[in-house]
């Protein structure tokens, strides 16, 4: 069978993972990537064995099927519409754009292309993530009553053009959506900013349509990296690791580790894509559920620069 042709756009720090990946996937040719630090496109073109471009437009002329779209979030919508224009199936970093209105142009023209679009919420495809949910769904835990998200660790330089809500609260919004299978219906935050001009530490707290809680905290100011969501059960609480993949159910009688079969979650997104692309399914996470995460997202940092509950109505007038 022929190998699809792909490419990165953008070869920092997750640029770079997505690059690994494809290099390690027999059923793909890797045809080139573009970055305009012509010094490490040089080294990584090098490294990979392929083309390297300062200006990704050269890149969308070699016939891809699939692109990697790994630049700062104020560029997502610029790369990605050049991409769709090139005929070239997307995979978007997240958050999928930085306005709502740049992301439903994506996502529109994506279905007007016929091109397929996927956003790299990347917790999607953790493998205690899907386990969590058999788990909810086979009704172990009882009704969910409410989910909390701990997200923190210190501050990565490769962040500029957002804060932390965009950049990290994006993720467990997400993820508690995708759990609960509800939207969230209103947002009130606390965050603040201690060296940068975005916000660098934030607590948000999620109503969803039908009632239930959600609560995430989110910072660039905690010394060591913890991934952590806890989801309350009428029956019994469960505890999610992200980073160690793990998952512990706790009930009246015991407390017991659910088996997770343990993949790197950014394989299982690539691979996913590559078989979505190959054999035209629909994408684990569609545009709608990246603009719905965005919403809330923009909803929260309102909800803090103005003091007060914010109901996602209220989004499109952001």
């Amino acid at each position: 069978m022929k190998k699809l042709r792909v490419g990165v756009i953008g070869t920092g720090v997750m640029g770079q993972n997505h690059l690994k990946v494809y290099a390690r996937l027999g059923e793909v040719e890797l045809v080139g990537i573009a970055d305009s630090k012509e010094e490490l496109v040089s080294l990584l073109s090098r490294k990979y064995e392929t083309e390297g471009y300062t200006d990704y437009q050269d890149l969308l002329k070699r016939n891809l099927d699939i692109v990697s779209i790994v630049v700062p979030t104020t560029l997502h919508k610029e790369v990605a519409l050049d991409s769709l224009s090139a005929g070239v199936n997307i995979l978007v970093e997240k958050p999928l754009a930085d306005t709502i209105e740049a992301a439903r142009e994506i996502v529109n023209e994506a279905e007007k292309k016929r091109l397929k679009l996927l956003v790299g919420h990347i917790e999607r495809f953790n493998p205690a993530v899907k386990r969590l949910k058999e788990i909810i769904e086979e009704g172990i835990l009882g009704e969910i009553a409410s989910i909390s998200c701990r997200r923190v660790g210190p501050y990565t330089p490769r962040t500029y053009d957002t804060g932390v809500i965009l950049d990290l609260g994006t993720h467990d919004i997400d993820i508690i959506s995708y759990l609960y299978k509800e939207k969230v219906r209103e947002v009130y935050a606390i965050a603040g900013s201690e060296f940068r001009s975005f916000e660098d530490h934030a607590s948000l707290m999620l109503r969803f349509n039908n009632g239930n809680a959600g609560v995430i905290e989110a910072n660039w100011l905690t010394p060591h990296k913890v991934r952590r969501l806890s989801a309350v059960g009428q029956e019994g609480v469960a505890t999610l690791d992200f980073l160690e993949q793990k998952v512990i159910i706790q009930d009246k009688q015991w407390s017991r580790e659910a088996k997770v079969e343990h993949e790197e979650p950014l394989m299982r997104e690539i691979k996913h894509f590559i078989d979505v692309v190959k054999n035209d399914k629909e994408p684990l996470v569609s545009g709608e559920d990246s603009i719905h995460a965005l919403a809330v997202a923009l909803a929260a940092i309102r909800s803090y620069q103005e003091g007060r509950i914010v109901k996602l109505s209220e989004v499109d007038n952001l």
